[in-house]
């Protein structure tokens, strides 16, 4: 028995393991390389801003949206309201919190909700608009970049003056073969 081998596995020809600090290596180099990646940096980047993103849409509905809507209903702070299930009541929500009742906040949830809207929306907006562009770019890129020999049918470039196939001359781009002309 060869020393790569071990008993029980004769023949079979198995090597060695490599050492672990060989795969832990490669591992690692692996990773790198995952990291690097265009996709991943941009998803990371992403992340980031999505999150400062959605403490400005928070700070948005809570600062800006929900106390008109407040004034609206009659002096009502939606991020005070709140059922307690302990029977007792509260000043605030802080207040019941502090006194560890259990509460619903339904006025939280309200705010939670119009969050959620107003980053849909914003999110609609900035895929409709990148939608838009990659069509226009689509468009552009679809114009033809080849014709047809009029006398050969193979495809030349549009600027062509002459066809590769049968060497014909060809007539100007738009512009038909002369009738009755051979080349």
């Amino acid at each position: 028995m060869s020393s790569t081998q071990t008993k029980g596995t004769e023949g079979a020809g198995l090597a060695a393991q490599p050492p672990a600090k060989a795969r832990l290596g490669g591992v690692l180099r692996e990773f790198r390389e995952f990291a690097v990646r265009g996709n991943v940096v941009d998803l990371a980047v992403a992340v980031v801003v999505g999150a400062a993103f959605g403490r400005i849409t928070t700070s948005l509905v809570a600062d800006i949206i929900m106390p008109p809507i407040g004034l609206l209903l009659g002096h009502v702070n939606f991020s005070n309201l709140y059922i307690s299930l302990n029977g007792k009541s509260y000043a605030s929500l802080s207040a019941a919190q502090a006194a560890g009742a259990p509460t619903i906040n339904h006025g939280l949830f309200i705010n939670n909700i119009l969050d959620f809207f107003v980053v849909a929306f914003a999110m609609f907006i900035v895929v409709r608009t990148i939608n838009r562009l990659k069509s226009r770019q689509s468009a552009r890129s679809t114009e033809p970049t080849t014709r047809p020999c009029p006398y050969c049918l193979s495809s030349v470039p549009l600027k062509a003056t002459r066809c590769s196939e049968c060497t014909s001359y060809l007539p100007p781009e738009g512009e038909d073969a002369l009738p009755g002309v051979t080349p």
